[in-house]
């Protein structure tokens, strides 16, 4: 694997979830290549900043991207997280678990 790629971990982690809001961390951790400790540390990132919501449903947790909200980097914030994420999946916008 190269050393370095055009998204972050916090990117991968939202798509992953933005696909399946019932998937749990341990298999988030082993599609973005992380440590399931490292997946916990930035659910509660962008569940912090507002990103994403978490609930819990029986012994599983629900995420609820809201992909309205604006991306963090000053050069980006005319953009809006959805946007990355629709581009990511082929023009399809975030359906499941999304506010």
């Amino acid at each position: 694997m190269a050393d370095w790629t055009f998204l972050t971990n916090h990117a991968h982690v939202l798509l992953c979830l933005a696909r399946d809001p019932y998937m749990r961390l341990r298999d988030v951790a082993e599609a973005v290549g992380i440590t399931e400790r490292a997946a916990q540390r930035i659910v509660a990132d962008l569940a912090e900043a507002g990103y994403l919501e978490r609930t819990r449903e029986g012994r599983r947790n629900h995420y609820r991207l809201h992909p309205e909200l604006p991306l963090r980097h000053p050069l980006e914030r005319d953009h809006a997280v959805g946007d990355i994420l629709r581009v990511l999946d082929n023009g399809s916008p975030p359906t499941q678990g999304v506010a």
